[in-house]
């Protein structure tokens, strides 16, 4: 650790018109002499990537347990990161059940996953579900940093009308729910996330100078490098290279969204979807650029403590999107009723690998930043999977469930863990939350903390 005269505050800025920049962990962060436990003192951070649909479980789950298992063909993308991450089988979400309420399993799936509550059948505003997992952590940790939680996604985000049978669509799109009747709809426009993590914060700055400053393609970082090479000179050799790369990713994202906003005001439609005049500014028309933009965005945000909590749904439940892209026309969620019919579960396969392989754009942009001794993958956990496994019987057993990082060491990964049938998934939630430093009774229907090795 270089040592300055003064160490700087964990919360430092770079500063600027409409822009306000938080800054990665740095050595000059902490007092002389502690650098040893700098890996001890990073923040833990948690995110729950959900998956729509359901999985081809014969191809997601090992054939063994242990450290030694063969890794199936879905999860082949992770192979780089086997001993960054464990599969947990044997998970339930018994309450994404009918319980009586007939069908309807997608909604109650993704409203239940992090809130192990039955929710409310209907299709009108008395909603009626439970505070998600995410949201119990950001009452309690919520305060230490910017945002108390950020809630991502990448489809349209209605939360009226009926998306499944006579469940609303607040259901079947909203994951993360801050109480019973308040469900919190994913941002999926990359400049919108952009400018609320690193723009717009300046309450001076009207939206005609937004405009104008946009229209130019002013990055909003020029505003802050002036500080930005102020802050140079008090810093050592390792910090000064932190923080120039971390500048660097902010600028290469956002000259990302400034081409994706370029190609949408063009009207340069794309191949791959019929959509493309409906999207706003700032979202790419390709799926794999926009989750790419988006989990680039989620790192920078936990790379500068802007947020520890977020939840990020690759696709809303019960969703109709194709993907040409990888040779698949049919939409996804009728073809997640393949009725065993082996062309149709061979594309269903296509599609869970796919959206694996985006996660793992995630995982290798977590793992390539430094923080400490280790990684901010080191210092995340971050949960994979669905509330559905068979999607054709709707199945709510035996859930595809994927955890990945070390959780700033409490964790061994490498292994597939097999539970105990029907362990409520929120034994998991739990087990994650109380590593975070809050400790709920339960959460949902827990019955106890999930021991994870």
């Amino acid at each position: 650790m270089i040592a300055i005269g003064k160490h700087l505050s964990r919360r430092t800025f770079l500063r600027g018109a409409g822009a306000l920049i938080g800054l990665p962990l740095l050595d000059a962060m902490l007092p002389v002499g502690r650098g040893a436990a700098l890996a001890g003192r990073s923040p833990l951070r948690l995110a729950i990537v959900y998956v729509p649909n359901g999985i081809v479980m014969k191809d997601w789950t090992p054939t063994t347990v242990g450290r030694d298992y063969a890794l199936p063909n879905i999860l082949k993308p992770v192979e780089a990161f086997r001993n960054d991450f464990s599969i947990l089988s044997g998970l339930m979400d018994y309450n994404a059940n009918s319980l009586g309420d007939g069908d309807g399993d997608h909604a109650r799936a993704g409203a239940s996953f992090l809130t192990g509550v039955h929710p409310r059948k209907t299709g009108g505003t008395d909603i009626w579900a439970g505070i998600s997992a995410d949201q119990i952590a950001a009452r309690a940790i919520g305060r230490a940093t910017q945002f108390p939680s950020l809630e991502l996604g990448l489809d349209d985000n209605r939360t009226v009308s009926h998306c499944d049978l006579d469940y609303t669509c607040a259901y079947t799109n909203s994951i993360s729910w801050a109480g019973p009747t308040t469900p919190l709809p994913p941002e999926v426009n990359p400049r919108s996330l952009f400018e609320r993590l690193f723009g717009d914060i300046d309450t001076s700055i009207d939206a005609a100078t937004r405009a104008r400053r946009q229209r130019f393609q002013r990055s909003i970082l020029d505003a802050a490098l002036e500080e930005a090479r102020s802050l140079s000179g008090e810093l050592g050799v390792s910090d000064r290279r932190k923080v120039e790369e971390y500048l660097a990713s902010i600028r290469e994202i956002e000259d990302r969204i400034q081409r994706a906003q370029a190609q949408n005001q063009t009207g340069a439609a794309h191949p791959q979807t019929t959509l493309a005049a409906e999207r706003p500014a700032g979202i790419p028309v390709n799926f794999a650029d926009h989750a790419r933009l988006m989990f680039d965005l989620l790192t920078l945000a936990f790379q500068a403590d802007a947020t520890r909590l977020c939840t990020f749904m690759m696709g809303r439940e019960a969703s109709v999107r194709t993907y040409p892209e990888i040779g698949v026309e049919d939409p996804h969620h009728p073809l997640s009723h393949h009725r065993n019919d082996p062309r149709a579960i061979a594309k269903l396969a296509k599609i869970n690998t796919f959206h694996v392989q985006l996660f793992a754009q995630l995982l290798k942009r977590l793992r390539s930043v430094r923080e400490g001794d280790g990684t901010l993958l080191d210092q995340s956990m971050i949960v994979y999977g669905c509330g559905i496994s068979d999607s054709n019987l709707h199945t709510h057993t035996k859930l595809p469930i994927l955890l990945a990082g070390r959780g700033g060491g409490s964790t061994k990964m490498g292994e597939h863990l097999l539970y105990r049938q029907d362990t409520p998934v929120t034994n998991l939630l739990l087990g994650l939350l109380d590593r975070m430093g809050v400790h709920p009774d339960r959460i949902g229907d827990s019955t106890g903390k999930l021991a994870i090795s």
